[in-house]
């Protein structure tokens, strides 16, 4: 029972996570396109913030990636690889509990 409450919470995790990449991609859009301005004290505030928390997560990516000049695929990489990890990993872990208890 503790192993399912324990992958439970890795998946709603993962799911916050994905959610604060996809905030950051239109946070970014926004900023290029000068929807909004990053001299705005708020707007600078959690931009840092969202690149304070998926820097962690990028970095080992960028090193494997190519560089694409200003296209930055690196948000999409990592989502894929939560969603791999999310759908059929946890479902595999959720299956191996099951079957140990």
């Amino acid at each position: 029972m503790f192993l399912l409450t324990l992958i439970d919470v890795l998946d709603i995790l993962l799911t916050v996570i994905t959610w604060i990449i996809i905030a950051q991609a239109i946070l970014s859009w926004l900023l290029a396109f000068n929807v909004i301005s990053a001299r705005n004290e708020m707007v600078a505030g959690i931009w840092e913030t969202l690149r304070r928390l998926t820097e962690p997560l990028y970095a080992p990516i960028r090193r494997i990636m190519p560089d694409f000049g200003a296209l930055d695929l690196t948000p999409m990489v990592v989502i894929v690889i939560i969603i791999i990890i999310s759908g059929p990993g946890l479902n595999y872990l959720r299956y191996l509990a099951v079957s140990y208890v």
